[in-house]
């Protein structure tokens, strides 16, 4: 039997998903050969440091501070794992342009530029994969490519940052407040020494983006979703949650309803009873529903060195195994409307002064702004003349929740509005 010849492998950056993908290359050698019928070799590799000691088992001669080298050199696949959109988009286009399929982890070059890079790959007769880029190991852009294509997608919503969702579990857990938890995240390496792309919702929305892209045939931009971080939610907040029957997640949430597209990065009251509230720590989830399969979730590590490298090493053996076929096409003919109306339930906290007919009042305000209220919880006084005033709407506009709070802001009787978060019943 003929031997088929080996498939090398071009990277640019060994960070920790590289180091990962080098290290699961080499324990699970005989299961890649086994499934793919060949070999994979490191050809070149780009670097900042050609001296710089690395835990990984690499000749010397393949280290490189020259991307071009990588790039113009004769592996088959570029794997490009430096992250940060420039200059990845840059050795992306040129690796492209020079017909080399393309693995990548970067989310946030795939939000601004993936249909450009789409479209330069299917010109040039080439794969572009990113599988890592959503969700770390867990393969749910492959499963919604490949394994679900036969489905229209009614909803998919996602835990999608293991950073905001460490934090708010230690919150909700252990009682720290926000700072501490941050702090928390950082001792331990799930959040960055600056956390602003994660703990704002940018991460999530990069992400959100790319599934959305998938799920509904059309290209979602980044500047069309909606987007609210963690840093406002206060312990107070987690307490009334539990309290309610909810807990606290930062949610990415794609909804169609007929020919419109709901989107949206926010912190939400999820239901205890829910699959996606029992969802911890640096854990990721993803729950969606097809009209033919129905509800599914896809739950595990969202980051790390292994299960990143995995999904990375996964999307590389796909191209050895299908580099003749056709490159997927996503893009439906019809489009949907971005409708992002926030037509949800919201719970609003804030802080009023003690006295007959304000909650009457504030109901007023609401229902003339076509909101009502479904429940509501006053809490004894802070130690001064005011009480905290925690209410569920039930499903109303966004654009109305905010009108009726202009309008109660105007009273006396309302010294400060603390929280507005969304309540999600996944409909």
């Amino acid at each position: 039997m003929e031997l088929l010849k080996p498939v090398k492998l071009g990277i640019l950056g060994m960070g920790t998903v590289a180091s990962g993908l080098i290290n699961i290359m080499e324990f699970n050698k005989n299961k890649v050969h086994e499934t793919i019928q060949r070999e994979l070799i490191v050809n070149k590799v780009l670097v900042n440091s050609l001296n710089k000691k690395r835990n990984i088992n690499l000749p010397e001669e393949v280290y490189t501070t020259d991307a071009y080298e990588v790039i113009n050199s004769d592996a088959d696949i570029i794997v490009e794992l430096i992250g940060g959109i420039n200059p990845a988009y840059e050795y992306i286009k040129a690796a492209l342009n020079n017909k080399k399929h393309v693995v990548t982890a970067n989310k946030a070059l795939l939000a601004s530029h993936g249909e450009e890079l789409q479209l330069l790959a299917e010109k040039n007769n080439v794969k572009l994969m990113y599988e890592a880029s959503v969700g770390g190991g867990i393969p749910i852009l492959n499963t919604i490519r490949d394994n679900l294509s036969a489905n229209e997608f009614e909803y998919i919503f996602g835990i999608i940052n293991g950073t905001t969702n460490y934090i708010l579990t230690q919150m909700t857990e252990n009682g720290l407040d926000y700072g501490q938890a941050v702090k928390e995240a950082q001792r331990l390496g799930f959040a960055e020494a600056d956390p602003s792309s994660d703990v704002y919702g940018d991460d999530a929305a990069y992400k959100l983006s790319i599934l959305s892209t998938l799920a509904f045939g059309q290209r979602i931009y980044v500047k069309d979703i909606p987007k609210e971080g963690i840093t406002k939610i206060s312990k107070e907040d987690i307490e009334y949650a539990k309290e309610l029957g909810y807990n606290i997640k930062l949610l990415a949430a794609g909804i169609k309803k007929g020919n419109k597209i709901e989107l949206s990065v926010h912190p939400a009251f999820i239901p205890a009873s829910h699959p996606l509230s029992t969802v911890k720590n640096e854990f990721n989830a993803v729950f969606l529903k097809g009209n033919a399969v129905g509800e599914l979730m896809f739950y595990g590590k969202g980051a790390g060195s292994l299960p990143t490298g995995s999904a990375v090493l996964a999307d590389i053996m796909h191209i050895v195994r299908n580099a003749d076929s056709l490159t997927f096409k996503n893009e439906s003919k019809k489009r949907s409307v971005i409708s992002n109306k926030g037509f949800k339930q919201y719970y609003i906290n804030m802080e009023v002064i003690d006295k007959p007919g304000v909650l009457g009042s504030i109901a007023s305000i609401f229902g003339k702004n076509n909101v009502s209220l479904a429940s509501v919880v006053q809490r004894q006084k802070n130690g001064n003349d005011t009480v905290p005033l925690v209410f569920i709407t039930h499903e109303a506009e966004r654009k109305n929740i905010d009108a009726a709070l202009e309008e109660t802001k105007k009273f006396e009787f309302v010294t400060e509005l603390d929280s507005i978060i969304i309540v999600e019943n996944f409909k």
